[in-house]
């Protein structure tokens, strides 16, 4: 059976579906492949890691059918090196042909085991605006954390409320925090920070997503073009993160995002050498930033600052300081303290219904 395809539109559906393929340590080798189906002139591309399940669509003229596994990233490699334009695809028992003019290579087909197909959605799809997941969804999920030994705190956490909705994401360490003051098609659940970020990678210019949930598979669908994106729910208890927030402050500074990221990444040069530890020391006028070393009193930089309350000096991992500053856009950041050693809040000047809380580090003062 022969297919003629453009070389980069599959190109491009095969290298979107390597990402969410398995890993070589698998049970299961298929899993590490891409699953070609043809059907009704149309080729889907399936793979998954088994909590992540990807499927696109590619229309063609060919009237037959076929079911294959192939090995993806010895073609990926070969189709980059080919021209722009028709390319033909011979599907045979044990192998799959692929030509452009004199240009021929032959790749081996994988066993097709069990390849799991995507959960059903039994819920209708729902369109969602991309704008939730571009402004909001990038502003929490930076702070959640890459240990998959405690896979809730791994996720994003959905939180659904009478005016709208909240996403939470914490680390342990950090926290962040958006509300969006619209009524969303979303249930409460923990959706994977990773999987969020390729959605969010996906939609570019769109204005709306499709959206479908599950409550039988604990699994949600993104419908983004001839694109779909399914994820398995995390099952587990988020931790009681309104308890970390402070009720009130007695320290609030305004400063420049620019000037503080300079002043970070100087003072981190420093910092690096004591567990990347660096102080705000807060006085009338300003911030003097410096590391936490021993002859801290030798470097550091100082910043103006609008400075209500009173003195304070708080210190935090400058990674995590970096980390904020560098996933907002506003001129100016307010922090609030109550204590050195109490959560310290993190806003933008115009998103009062969003912020970021740090943990300081505790130090001698």
């Amino acid at each position: 059976m022969k297919l003629t395809l453009d070389k980069d539109t599959i190109l491009e559906h095969l290298s979107l579906a390597t990402k969410f393929s398995s890993g070589r340590n698998t049970a299961l080798s298929s899993l590490q492949g891409v699953l070609l189906h043809l059907k009704d002139q149309t080729i889907h591309l399936y793979t998954t890691n088994l909590n992540v399940f990807f499927h696109s669509k590619i229309k063609t003229d060919a009237e037959d059918e076929a079911k294959v596994v192939l090995e993806p990233r010895r073609i990926i490699e070969f189709l980059s090196l080919l021209n722009t334009g028709d390319t033909i695809f011979e599907i045979k028992d044990q192998s799959i042909v692929i030509t452009q003019g004199k240009t021929k290579g032959t790749f081996g087909i994988m066993e097709m085991q069990d390849f799991p197909t995507p959960p059903a959605m039994e819920d209708g799809e729902m369109n969602v605006k991309t704008e939730i997941f571009r402004q909001y969804v990038p502003f929490v999920q930076f702070a959640a954390s890459r240990d998959e030994t405690r896979p809730a705190l791994t996720a994003v956490n959905f939180v659904v409320q009478d005016d709208g909705l909240m996403l939470v994401a914490t680390d342990g360490f950090r926290l962040s925090l958006a509300k969006i003051k619209e009524k969303v098609p979303f249930e409460s659940m923990l959706l994977p920070g990773d999987f969020l970020s390729e959605v969010i990678r996906l939609i570019k210019k769109e204005k709306t997503v499709g959206f479908s949930a599950s409550t039988k598979e604990k699994a949600v669908r993104f419908t983004i073009g001839d694109v779909e994106l399914y994820s398995r729910l995390i099952d587990g208890d988020f931790p009681p993160f309104e308890k970390v927030i402070p009720a009130s402050f007695e320290t609030s500074v305004v400063f420049d995002r620019e000037e503080m990221i300079r002043n970070v990444k100087l003072v981190s040069v420093f910092a690096r050498d004591f567990s990347n530890i660096v102080i705000f020391d807060i006085q009338k006028g300003g911030i003097q930033v410096k590391p936490k070393t021993d002859q801290e009193d030798q470097m550091g930089s100082f910043q103006d600052a609008q400075i209500k309350g009173e003195p304070v000096k708080i210190a935090f991992n400058y990674k995590f300081v970096l980390d904020y500053l560098q996933h907002v856009a506003s001129k100016e950041i307010t922090l609030e303290l109550l204590r050195s050693d109490a959560p310290a809040v993190f806003k933008e000047d115009k998103a009062v219904d969003a912020f970021h809380i740090i943990m300081p580090v505790r130090i001698q003062t």
